[in-house]
């Protein structure tokens, strides 16, 4: 019987041009899959070979597992405590095994089991295959479409075949059997019964490699791609950079004559490329990311990593882009999100923000407009900054003596600590669910509750107006708006509502209606 186990590995290995070592575990594989068949339910086998003598041995194992955790899987496991019965020092994870019968091992189990040992050895050579290709460290493909399968296409590279999905092609190109064609590797997926290489054309990393390959200044270090951002098969955007006061970032890239920016053009179906200049001062990297267009002022949201643009009338059309894709690039670019508006939108939405917050001023601190307004041109936004900056900055202000600094200081503090006693009692009976909601803090939920929304379903069908009366207004007020469906509602109430009811908001009442329909 040893005999015949080591004349199959030898003819195997020869047959199959594979190392024994691999023919060995495929044996070992097929004969642990034969033995399981012995027992009722999915029990866990394990055989060893001996390399020297083809003598073999069987053994029924179970793993040990933590006894909080219970036995998930009874024919394979073993409860921690029952398994240090048998050996005191075991740990969690460790095999418990146990010596069976082997299976008869003779010519028809050979002929029975080859094809489960060919199978395992085309496995293993294919893992080979993979992991000899994955060592080279590259990340762009260059090969041969061999077949097409449901739309996507196969396309063959030295021994491994890789697949390049439908919607990773650039659209309206027409690839066909028999194409070149260069393509990044997107990712692996171990899992896959075909190829396991997925490949696509439509990354912004597809384009940095790219021009990798265009400018050796990049590869050499002297300049970096930062960043990249496309609407496939129509345009891009390539954020770059050098800290080499002799480099001229964008025309090295650019290369002489358009050289090097045609060579990417073409190899992407014609897709224009703007080359914008990275910057470490994020208003003046979005301001390049929006070229062509002229900006006239930038406001930057550091909390909600957002920024209002400011153009004119003439070039309003221009930094928003055909469909809205020239401000979608540039905020994808730089990470930030882009909001595009005119001189009087600003002046509109700056006019209702410092309304926003005298009001606040006015209802938390029990002070008159001229005293709220006093502090809103001062730079004051919030009662945090009121209560806890340091007192110099405000006796600073000219309007202010002292004693009145101290008493603003004083209402802020108790307004602040009212509102977080509220805010606990609003948390009172919520659902977990819409406490914990992403993007949701304590004090948001805290006005939720008090306004009488306590579930995920609640808050979810909230109307816009409504979640931003709770967020604008007293609790009072919100509730009595809500109540009474808005039908004295005021015009400057209305623009508090507008202004509260921000991208934040609506992003918190999306991940809602989400939780809500998965419930």
């Amino acid at each position: 019987m040893s005999r015949e186990v080591l004349l199959l590995v030898d003819a195997l290995a020869r047959e199959k041009n594979v190392d024994k070592e691999i023919v060995f575990g495929a044996l070992e594989h097929a004969l642990a899959q034969a033995t399981k068949k012995r027992y009722e339910g999915e029990v866990d086998i394990r055989v060893s070979i001996d390399r020297d003598t083809g003598e073999f041995e069987s053994y029924r194992r179970w793993r040990v597992v933590p006894d909080e955790a219970g036995l998930q899987q009874p024919d394979q496991e073993v409860l921690h405590f029952e398994a240090r019965e048998q050996i005191p020092d075991i740990e969690i994870d460790d095999f418990i095994e146990e010596p069976i019968e082997s299976v008869d091992f003779g010519r028809r189990f050979a002929q029975d089991t080859k094809q489960v040992v060919l199978q395992r050895i085309r496995d293993a050579e294919r893992e080979q295959i993979l992991a000899d290709f994955l060592a080279r460290g590259d990340t762009l493909v260059t090969g041969t479409i061999k077949r097409m399968e449901r739309g996507d296409a196969i396309v063959e590279s030295g021994k491994i075949e890789a697949r390049l999905p439908r919607d990773q092609m650039i659209p309206k190109e027409n690839l066909r059997i028999g194409d070149r064609v260069r393509a990044y590797i997107l990712r692996v997926d171990r899992n896959a019964r075909g190829p396991q290489v997925i490949l696509s054309r439509t990354a912004p990393d597809f384009i940095m490699k790219l021009f990798e390959l265009e400018v050796p200044e990049i590869e050499q270090g002297s300049l970096q791609i930062k960043s990249a951002a496309r609407d496939p098969g129509v345009r891009a955007k390539i954020a770059v950079y050098t800290s080499d006061k002799r480099i001229d970032p964008i025309g090295t890239c650019v290369g002489m004559r358009g050289s090097r920016v045609q060579a990417v053009t073409g190899e992407l179906g014609g897709e224009r490329v703007d080359i914008v200049l990275w910057s470490e001062d994020p208003a003046q990297f979005v301001i390049g990311a929006l070229a062509p267009a002229n900006v006239s002022s930038i406001v930057v949201d550091e909390e909600k990593h957002a920024m209002d643009v400011v153009v004119d009338e003439e070039n309003l059309a221009i930094a928003i882009g055909r469909g809205g894709q020239n401000v979608r690039l540039a905020s994808e670019l730089t990470g930030w999100q882009i909001n595009i508006m005119t001189a009087e939108e600003s002046a509109d939405k700056a006019a209702a923000e410092k309304a926003a917050i005298r009001s606040l001023f006015m209802d938390k601190l029990d002070v008159d407009e001229e005293v709220a307004d006093i502090l809103v041109d001062e730079g004051f936004t919030s009662l945090e900054e009121i209560a806890y900056v340091p007192i110099t900055e405000m006796l600073d202000i000219e309007a202010f003596d002292e004693d009145t600094v101290n008493e603003l200081r004083n209402r802020a503090r108790d307004a602040l600590v009212t509102e977080a006693i509220a805010s606990e009692e609003g948390l009172e009976g919520m659902e977990e669910a819409l406490i914990n909601l992403e993007g949701m803090d304590r004090t948001t939920a805290g006005k939720l509750g008090l306004s009488g929304i306590k579930t995920v379903k609640a808050f979810s069908e909230l109307a816009y107006d409504e979640f931003g009366a709770i967020l604008a207004l007293p609790t009072e007020r919100a509730r009595e708006l809500i109540e009474n469906e808005f039908k004295d509602v005021t015009d400057d109430e209305m623009k508090l509502i507008d202004a509260k009811y921000d991208d934040h908001a609506k992003a918190l009442q999306a991940k809602a209606w989400e939780l809500a329909e998965a419930q």
